[in-house]
């Protein structure tokens, strides 16, 4: 019977041990934003999307602003894209779909 070498089995278990660390390892996350190129002004069209209603919220400056909501198409009045899909009306960046995913674009 042949004889294993003495650093087989250990470099053996080495290697089955970092491809399973590597195989439980998250892919990096990737934006889905479309970078806008500086010199073209961005525009959206606006087309009468329907829109789920799902009421509104008082922000941190006292304004009343309507909640973030799935629609078929960019509603009027939208400031965001949610990376869960829905649209965002938020006066102010900080905190803009917080509980959807975070920004996957301004419009």
């Amino acid at each position: 019977m042949r004889r294993v070498r003495p650093f087989a089995l250990p470099l053996f278990l080495f290697l089955l041990l970092s491809l399973h660390v590597i195989s439980q390892t998250p892919a990096p996350s990737r934006s889905n934003a479309i970078p806008i190129p500086a010199n073209k002004p961005h525009q959206v069209k606006h087309a009468p999307a329907d829109c789920t209603n799902n009421g509104t919220y008082v922000n941190s400056k006292g304004e009343t602003v309507k909640r973030p909501e799935s629609c078929s198409s960019v509603p009027k009045g939208a400031t965001a894209q949610c990376r869960d899909g829905t649209y965002s009306f938020s006066q102010s960046r900080r905190g803009t779909c917080s509980h959807h995913g975070g920004v996957a674009k301004w419009l």
